[in-house]
This record gives C-alpha cells, structure tokens and sequence, in this order.
C-alpha cells in the first residue's frame, strides 16, 4: 500500500515518502460507523489509526459528567500515540461522530519495525510527537480552559 491517490497531508503528509510507503506497508483498511465507540481511557494502547475519511472525537471521563470532548479528529490525522510509549494505555476515549474510513497499525509490528530501523524510528517518533502529541495537547489544554475558565473570559486560540 502507498500513499499515491490516499492524501499526503497529515501525518502521512509529515513523514519522507521512504518513511511514509514503509508505514503504509502496515496498514489494513477499517471502516467504522457512527457513534462507535473505538477505545476507552484506560484501555490497551495495541494499535492506532490514521484517519482517512470521517469524524473521531477524543474524549475524558469526568466523574458525575461523563466523556467530555477535548478534540474532534478528521481526515489525515493520527487516531491515538499512547501505543508508542509505555505502558501502552490509552490517555482519551474515542468515538466517532460520521462513519469512519481509516488505516489501521499492529502496534507491536510498528514498534518492531521502529527498533529494527533506528532512521524509521526517528522519523515516525518525531512525525507523532511533533504533528499529533504537542497539537493535541494544545488542543485539550484550550479546551479545558473553555471548561474551568472564569465565566465570560474567552480562552486562547491555540
């Protein structure tokens, strides 16, 4: 599987064209429907998707209230990190909003794979850390503030 006629923005968009074919050689189609519900907090982190059409919504338990969205993914972009570093447990819940078309990653061969190949590593490490982990939590932080913020104040634009 390579990236020609799929998009290269996003993620895939973020890696070398070697890097990106070499991750892709991975990949499985999946579709899900709306309002599945794809991983919960606290769950086994033992694959992630990147999104080629539709809606994810990341989310948070909070007691008495229940998941309270942080971010809504969509086309391009990574659909969980936690697989990459230990203890492999998912940070948010996900569950989307439209049907989803998507990549689907073994996260055990993606993690073989990156050890085998320190240049593959980098670049995937770099790729989930720059373009997912710092935009998420960006994102989750804005939210939060819209949340707890003091009534009235607006909060930052990220």
């Amino acid at each position: 599987m390579t990236a020609e006629g799929h998009g290269t923005h996003g993620i895939l968009g973020a890696l070398p064209p070697e890097h990106r074919d070499r991750l892709l050689g991975f990949a499985r189609d999946v579709f899900f429907p709306p309002g599945d519900r794809i991983f919960d907090e606290g769950g086994t982190a033992d694959r992630f998707w990147i999104i080629r059409a539709g809606l994810v919504a990341l989310d948070v338990y909070e007691p008495g209230r229940g998941p309270t969205v942080v971010e809504t993914l969509g086309e391009g972009e990574l659909l969980g990190w936690s697989w990459l570093f230990e203890p492999y447990r998912w940070h948010l819940g996900a569950q989307t909003r439209t049907e989803v078309q998507a990549y689907e990653f073994d996260a055990l061969q993606v993690r073989a794979a990156i050890d085998a190949d320190p240049a593959f590593g980098l670049a995937v490490t770099r790729c989930v850390a720059a373009v997912a982990i710092g935009r998420r939590l960006r994102a989750a932080r804005t939210r939060l503030l819209d949340l707890y913020g003091p009534p009235g104040r607006k909060a930052p634009t990220a």
